[in-house]
C-alpha cells in the first residue's frame, strides 16, 4: 500500500472574495459611489464604517439586497482610532468573506480614512485575512469642490471630518493622498477642465476617472485592477524613475531634483515658498547634518509636514520634491529650491556631510542621532 497523501484543507482552495474599498473626504460622494457599486453587484455585501470622534464611537453597518444585517457601535475610548479602524475593518471583511454567502464585498471606509491603511495591513499580514483580496480602491470626489478639496487650506476638524480630537490633518493632504492611491477616481459630476487635469496629474498613470457614479463598472472592478506593488511605487516617498507625461488640461508639475543635500537653515527660510499656496507637494530630501536619514516631505493646501522614519542604507541619497498645482505662481518655487540646496562653495569648504549636534530641525526630525 502506498503512503496516503495529505489533503489540502478545503477552505484554502476557495477563491478569495474580492473587496472594493471606497474612500474620500465627502460623505455624499462616497455614498454615491458605494450605491452605484451595490446596484452593479447584486451578490455583494456592503460594509460601512462611520466615526463619531465626540462620542468616541465607531459604527459598523453591514447590508445586502435583503436589508441591514448588522448595526453595531464600538467604543473607541481605550484605543487609538486608526488602530481601531484597522482592527475592526479587516476582521469584519474576513468574517463576512469566510461565510461564503456573497460573491464580493464593497467597503465604504470612514470619511477621511485612507485605503492604504487596510491594504498595507493585508500586504504585511495576509494570514490575518486569508479569504479576501483587494480588487480595487476607489477614490470618491465631490465634483463641485475638486480644487478646494485637493488644494484648499481647510483642516479636517474645520469641516467636522476629523477622526479624533487631535486629528489636525488638512483636507487637501488626505484627499490628495486618497487620489494618489486609487485604482479609479469617481467624481460626482464633471469638474472644470483644469480640475480634471489636476486629478489626472495626481493619480497614477492610466487610472480611470469617471465623472458619473452611475457609470462605474462594478464587475470590472471586482474582477481585479488593484496592483499593490505598482500603487506603492507611485506613492513611495523616494521615487527615482522619470515621471509620466503631464496630462493635458491646465495643471502644472515641477520635478525638483538634485543629488545635493538641503541646507537645514535655508530649508526653513524657504518653507513658505516651497510648501505654501494651493499646491500638492511630496518627496524626499537629505540634509548634511543627518546624512543617514531619509527626510520625507508631504505638503498640500499650504501646509507641509516633514519627518524621517527610514535610512538611506546602501542606496544613493536623493533630494526630489514633486509639486503640482493649477495656479499661476509656480515660477518662484524652483528658485527657492535652488536657494535651499548646498552651494558649490559650501561643498568645497565643508563637504556634504557635517558633524553637528544641532541643526534647527529638531522639532520635525528629533535630535541628531550621530552627535556624540
Amino acid at each position: 500500500m502506498g503512503t496516503p497523501r495529505p489533503r489540502s484543507p478545503r477552505n484554502l482552495s476557495r477563491p478569495k472574495v474580492p473587496v472594493v474599498l471606497v474612500s474620500g473626504v465627502e460623505e455624499g460622494a462616497m455614498l454615491s459611489a458605494t450605491i452605484s457599486l451595490q446596484f452593479g453587484l447584486p451578490d455583494a455585501v456592503t460594509v460601512r464604517h462611520i466615526i463619531d470622534p465626540e462620542r468616541q464611537l465607531l459604527t459598523r453597518v453591514v447590508s445586502d439586497v435583503t436589508g441591514v444585517i448588522e448595526h453595531e457601535e464600538i467604543n473607541l475610548a481605550h484605543a487609538c482610532v486608526a488602530c481601531a479602524i484597522r482592527e475592526d475593518i479587516v476582521p469584519t471583511l474576513e468574517r463576512l468573506a469566510a461565510q461564503g454567502r456573497w460573491g464580493s464585498i464593497v467597503a465604504c471606509l470612514p470619511v477621511a480614512a485612507e485605503a492604504v491603511q487596510v491594504c498595507r495591513v493585508l500586504a504585511w499580514a495576509p494570514r490575518m485575512a486569508p479569504h479576501i483580496g483587494i480588487s480595487a480602491v476607489v477614490a470618491a470626489l465631490e465634483g463641485t469642490t475638486v480644487a478646494e478639496d485637493l488644494l484648499g487650506p481647510d483642516l479636517l476638524d474645520e469641516r467636522g471630518l476629523a477622526t479624533s480630537e487631535d486629528d489636525r490633518r488638512g483636507v487637501a493632504e488626505v484627499a490628495s493622498a486618497i487620489v494618489e492611491y486609487a485604482d479609479l477616481v469617481c467624481i460626482t459630476e464633471t469638474p472644470e477642465p483644469e480640475e480634471q487635469s489636476l486629478v489626472a496629474t495626481l493619480a497614477r498613470p492610466r487610472t480611470p476617472v469617471v465623472t458619473d457614479p452611475s457609470l462605474l463598472d462594478a464587475a470590472g472592478l471586482v474582477a481585479g485592477v488593484h496592483r499593490h506593488h505598482a500603487v506603492e511605487a507611485w506613492v513611495a516617498e523616494v521615487r527615482r524613475n522619470p515621471l509620466p507625461p503631464l496630462p493635458a488640461g491646465g495643471a502644472w508639475r515641477l520635478d525638483l531634483r538634485s543629488e545635493r543635500p538641503i541646507h537645514p537653515v535655508r530649508f526653513q527660510e524657504e518653507l513658505e515658498i516651497l510648501g505654501g499656496g494651493p499646491r500638492r507637494s511630496r518627496g524626499c530630501f537629505w540634509v548634511p547634518t543627518r546624512p543617514d536619514d531619509i527626510c520625507v516631505w508631504d505638503g498640500a493646501g499650504g501646509q507641509a509636514s516633514v519627518g524621517s522614519t527610514q535610512k538611506w542604507g546602501r542606496t544613493d541619497r536623493l533630494t526630489r520634491i514633486v509639486v503640482i498645482g493649477i495656479d499661476d505662481e509656480a515660477d518662484e518655487i524652483p528658485r527657492a529650491f535652488e536657494r535651499a540646496l548646498l552651494t558649490d562653495q559650501e561643498i568645497a569648504q565643508r563637504g556634504q556631510i557635517w558633524e553637528e549636534s544641532w541643526d534647527g530641525l529638531e522639532d520635525w526630525l528629533g535630535p541628531i542621532g550621530r552627535a556624540a
